[in-house]
């Protein structure tokens, strides 16, 4: 959609059935009073009426509220959300909903590219989600800057990566085996459940990188963790690793994901000494340096998924088809 979404208001659930029996909604977001139950136990009933509206609780952040989150019924709630201050998060919010129902559509039958972020902190996704967002819609903008027509325009901004995210070991295997053609790289945390509401298993997002790494020696993955002695586990999968602890993560991320999912520059290197050969910012600076650029860097990027991913990004899907499976 090229409009911003309209709000509508009210103050009680008794007066949202009134308001949902008028008009069609895309999506319900609710925010706890004193009772943080309620809007569990009344997603409940929406989810029975309306099953295919999403429901979002909103909740203040307190180690309190965490507390009694854990207590609650989730089965009538798409996704729980922590309000950190950042407005941003409402746009994230949309966003993921508008991913969550695009994606088979735009990914297996168009070929956009999934983020997969597998975490299950609620507080901790509710910031991360909104600077993710940010990033990849600032990217789409400058991309499609590049595009020759309005329509073309258009496409690259829709072609955009989605953000699809897991909060189980499950949920992540599911999606992963789902997209795995169109996955532009995984973030995950390492401590979170095997199963819905079970036990947290400390290295699930290891065995996670593990099983994914058995399929795809190339895909680029994050692992963020509080726990520092995980970053040995990271190098062994050749994945990056962010310290959850650190002030800059989010700029930490931010550069990790630019640098290694295909955003920003492509940087042709000697594939001996890692040294850097070319740089290119756009489509049209690739294809006036292609034949310039040694055979062997180019063989060591192209086998390696690094020139496809970069056009990927780019939502330039045809050459990007193109030139994936040139081992």
């Amino acid at each position: 959609r090229q409009s911003p979404p309209r709000v509508a208001q009210v103050r009680s659930f008794e007066e949202a059935y009134e308001s949902l029996e008028a008009k069609a909604y895309d999506l319900i977001i609710a925010m706890p009073g004193v009772d943080i139950g309620e809007p569990f136990r009344e997603a409940k009933v929406i989810k029975e009426k309306y099953p295919n509206i999403p429901v979002v609780v909103l909740t203040p952040f307190s180690h309190e509220v965490s507390r009694r989150l854990a207590k609650e019924d989730f089965s009538g709630v798409d996704y729980v959300f922590s309000w950190l201050g950042n407005v941003e998060l409402l746009l994230a919010i949309i966003k993921l909903m508008e991913d969550k129902l695009n994606g088979d559509n735009d990914i297996l039958e168009v070929g956009v590219q999934t983020i997969l972020l597998v975490e299950d902190s609620v507080r901790f996704y509710s910031s991360v989600l909104p600077h993710l967002y940010k990033f990849l819609l600032k990217q789409s903008l400058i991309f499609s800057t590049e595009a020759l027509n309005e329509h073309e325009q258009m496409l690259r901004m829709r072609g955009r990566p989605k953000i699809v995210l897991a909060r189980t070991y499950q949920e992540a295997m599911e999606i992963y085996h789902k997209y795995q053609n169109n996955i532009l790289g995984v973030i995950t945390d390492v401590r979170f459940p095997k199963v819905e509401r079970g036990e947290k298993d400390g290295l699930a997002g290891i065995k996670l990188c593990a099983e994914i790494r058995k399929n795809d020696p190339f895909v680029p993955l994050i692992i963020q963790s509080s726990e520092s002695e995980n970053a040995s586990y990271a190098a062994k999968y050749g994945a990056s690793f962010i310290d959850k602890n650190s002030k800059k993560m989010d700029v930490d991320l931010r550069r990790i994901v630019s640098d290694n999912f295909g955003f920003g520059d492509f940087v042709f290197r000697n594939p001996e000494t890692g040294e850097e050969i070319a740089r290119v910012r756009n489509l049209k600076e690739l294809q006036n340096i292609l034949f310039a650029v040694p055979a062997e860097s180019f063989l060591y990027h192209i086998s390696r998924n690094h020139v496809s991913r970069w056009l990927y990004s780019r939502a330039m899907f045809p050459v990007a088809e193109f030139l994936k499976p040139i081992t």
